[in-house]
């Protein structure tokens, strides 16, 4: 014997869940007017509400950044949502926390890895895949990074819209934090200017020739002032050689020298919204 599926029962589903009027229409169908067993199909049909919702931007969620309890690897990850609403929701915050302390717990050291990882029985993947019907926005871990060093430190800015890791070549808890906090703001492409990409070098190179013949000087000329374009470029971009945030009379690496002179930056990751 059929039951009727009436529109205030769709509605009803969907407010609850969050998925689509059609998926809505179709659960309850399949599960014979049961609202609890509607729900279940639902969630196990998780991977294909994901896949019908692949075209829409992410562009809110959390980011979070820990390291192991001995400071000797960090990761930084965003889980990403569809509207502020979602991403500043206690329980949100606190669903992408336990996936973090997950990440921490389990060593992972991808994404892949990550969406194994069991918690409470159940693997990453599929709690994010609950979660999406469970709301109805996509969610995903849209950005994840790792960082290993003699010592790793972590800053999260800005209400979870960013978070860095630094490695830093010993222990040094307040210039980690100062270090972090320069790469939030600055931004920087890379430590140093031999950390930069010989393509990426090549290109801004070729801008400044461009620039420079542009200016109508002669062509002699503009290899000699690409040198010092290139300069200020390095200045700007890369962590070392940027002025020190808290102190513009000197550079980050003039900082560092200053805490002690064996301390040095290994790698950055900087993982923001947007």
């Amino acid at each position: 014997m059929s039951v009727t599926i009436t529109a205030s029962d769709i509605n009803k589903l969907r407010q609850t869940t969050g998925a689509g009027m059609l998926d809505c229409r179709k659960a309850l169908t399949e599960s014979n007017g049961d609202f609890e067993a509607a729900i279940d199909w639902l969630r196990k049909q998780g991977q294909k509400v994901a896949a019908k919702r692949s075209d829409r931007e992410a562009k809110e969620g959390v980011v979070l950044a820990k390291t192991t309890a001995d400071n000797k690897a960090g990761i930084v990850l965003c889980i990403s949502c569809e509207t502020d609403f979602v991403s500043k929701n206690a329980d949100f915050v606190a669903f992408a926390q336990g996936i973090a302390d997950a990440a921490i717990a389990n060593n992972v050291k991808s994404v892949d890895e990550l969406n194994e990882v069991l918690i409470n029985g159940a693997k990453v993947a599929d709690l994010i895949n609950d979660k999406l019907a469970a709301i109805g926005e996509k969610i995903a871990i849209s950005k994840f990074e790792r960082v290993e060093a003699p010592y790793v430190a972590s800053y999260i800015h800005g209400a979870n819209r960013m978070g860095v890791l630094v490695g830093l070549t010993k222990e040094a808890e307040e210039a980690g934090k100062d270090v972090a906090m320069q790469i939030a703001a600055m931004n920087p492409l890379a430590v140093d200017e031999t950390s930069i990409s010989a393509e990426t070098i090549q290109r801004e190179k070729e801008i400044a020739i461009e620039q420079i013949k542009a200016e109508g000087k002669p062509a002699e000329m503009a290899e000699k002032i690409a040198v010092g374009k290139l300069a200020k470029f390095f200045k700007e971009n890369t962590l070392l050689a940027q002025p020190f945030v808290k102190d513009n009379n000197k550079s980050v690496a003039e900082y560092l020298k200053g805490v002690a002179a064996d301390l040095k930056v290994t790698d950055f990751k900087r993982v923001a919204l947007g």
